[in-house]
């Protein structure tokens, strides 16, 4: 699996708003899409350098570290 390019982990949005976070992890790396999710929803466990799930609880807050997968 080749290196992803640009910034790859967020531990400082641990904390913040969802949308704050995403808005953050896509000025931070442009090739990169943050998706919210809700804690407990089922996604697709591929790895893809261009993807950041941005995990929250149900009010919005970002529950664990946002890294490129």
């Amino acid at each position: 699996m080749s290196e992803c390019k640009g910034k790859s982990s967020w531990p400082e949005l641990v904390g913040v708003q969802g949308t704050e976070a995403e808005a953050t992890i896509e000025r931070e790396n442009t090739l990169v899409d943050a998706i919210i999710v809700l804690e407990g929803t089922s996604v697709t466990d591929d790895f893809r350098c261009d993807r950041v799930w941005v995990w929250v609880d149900i009010n919005g807050i970002v529950q664990k570290i946002p890294t490129i997968g």
